[in-house]
């Protein structure tokens, strides 16, 4: 057979091939899974209040609109003959989010507590962004959505352990989650540390157990990218949004109203449980951390729930097709995050996190199979790192807006983020009709004219 390059006809890849390829996300997921449960909870014990959390979360999607595009495109643009063109990426950010993993839990105010979430955010997406494109340049397309499939797998994985483990720490080995001085409780801090770890180990073990596919020339490359420089470089990564194609705009309305739901819910699910469920409002107080607890179980359960159903909704779309998957799977994340208000037993949370865990696989592995049908080998990072504008920017709108409704209309009331999140999720689910996933067919049928 000829040798393989990164635009080749790819040989289908065994099981264990992709699952190798795949497990990095494992780590990368603990590492976002403790940012999600727990950050909003670190912030309010620091002194923040309801309506100041979104602003404070502005370091995640403000870090993913500069790090994601420009780390797709350079991981498209590097080669190296022994760690290849995804890997070196991955392990950079690995080592820099492991760092930031140990230090975030022992913030001591809250500004250093921003600060390492910014810091944080961007080490994960440097090893995140490379993995979207990483099944687009090693799988077939007809093994494509099953490569989204095992990363969302793994991510659901991670994301079970991970989520949990401050209850875990608390509840199987004695350790307390109440710091006696208003600081950080220790059960927190083990969770950080062992996520640490977790996530660099995941990721180097997909690094190590990898091969990937060369450049087709690469002697061409290293000419491009001379020629381009670094400036040039970073103008083409932030004009891309100008150049999408027609599948990838469609998306990008679904991805907008799907990710400012999930983000609504991230901010502010530890406040509207504790307030509303648990009725308390005292970050100091044995109630609150118990239910600050709870919410990481209950994020452990949709995360479990993806992981489950990861490997069903390829099924589900040769039956339906891939965008009524979608739509159907955001209409049970949406019902899910509207339960909530009318819930009053912590327990009951987690029938509604069932639908949410649908929803979050679908997110995971949907959008992104659809898409890396349609899009150039050897443009595949830019071209994901320009999708995740529509990952982080609703994420920046809702950072903006989300205060200033509860404070204005609803009375500074958290649950009722939840709601808006709920409706945006049923947003998202209507705008799947719009995609013309049909694209792919026609993508292939022109390759085959050339």
């Amino acid at each position: 057979m000829d040798k393989i390059s990164i635009s080749s006809v790819k040989p289908r890849l065994s099981f264990w091939q992709i699952w190798n390829m795949s497990f990095g996300f494992l780590g990368i997921q603990f590492g976002f899974a403790l940012q999600n449960a727990n950050v909003s909870r670190i912030f309010e014990t620091l002194g923040a209040s309801k309506d100041e959390l979104p602003i404070l979360w502005l370091a995640a999607p403000v870090t993913g609109l500069l790090v994601q595009p420009i780390i797709g495109y350079y991981s498209d643009r590097t080669w190296h003959k022994k760690w290849g063109r995804r890997r070196p990426f991955f392990a950079v950010g690995a080592i820099l989010a492991t760092i930031a993993l140990f230090l975030m839990p022992n913030s001591t105010a809250l500004w250093m507590a921003v600060i390492m979430l910014w810091l944080m955010d961007a080490s994960i997406n440097i090893s995140m962004e490379p993995f979207r494109a990483f099944v687009g340049d090693m799988l077939p397309d007809e093994q494509r959505t099953s490569g989204f499939a095992m990363q969302s797998f793994f991510i659901g994985l991670g994301a079970i352990i991970a989520s949990a483990l401050p209850w875990v720490f608390t509840n199987w080995f004695g350790i307390s989650n109440i710091a006696p001085d208003g600081g950080i409780p220790d059960s927190v801090k083990w969770s950080f540390y062992l996520g640490g770890v977790a996530y660099f180990l995941a990721v180097m073990w997909t690094v190590f157990n990898t091969e990937e596919y060369p450049p087709d020339d690469l002697e061409k490359l290293r000419e491009e990218n001379a020629s381009k420089g670094i400036f040039g470089g970073l103008a083409e990564s932030f004009m891309g949004i100008f150049k999408m194609p027609k599948t990838m705009v469609q998306l990008a309305f679904v991805q907008f109203f799907s990710w400012f739901a999930l983000f609504a819910m991230w901010i502010y699910t530890t406040s509207a449980v504790t307030s509303h469920i648990y009725r308390t409002e005292d970050t100091t107080s044995a109630l609150y951390n118990e239910g600050a607890d709870w919410v990481g179980i209950c994020f452990a359960i949709y995360n479990g729930i993806a992981a489950l159903v990861a490997f069903l909704l390829p099924v589900v779309a040769k039956k339906v097709s891939r965008r009524v998957t979608h739509l159907l799977a955001l209409f049970c994340g949406g019902g899910g995050l509207i339960s909530i208000y009318f819930i009053s037993d912590p327990n009951l949370i987690l029938i509604s996190m069932i639908g949410v865990g649908i929803a979050w696989a679908s997110i995971l592995s949907m959008p992104y199979a659809m898409l890396s049908s349609i899009l150039p080998a050897n443009k595949m990072g830019y071209y994901m790192g320009v999708f995740n504008f529509f990952i982080v920017i609703p994420q920046i709108v809702a950072a903006g807006i989300l205060g200033f409704m509860l404070r204005t209309f609803f009375g500074n009331i958290s649950i009722y983020a939840l709601i808006i999140g709920g409706v945006s999720m049923f947003i998202a689910g209507l705008l799947c009709l719009i995609v013309d996933d049909r694209d792919v067919s026609v993508a292939f049928a022109e390759k085959d004219t050339h």
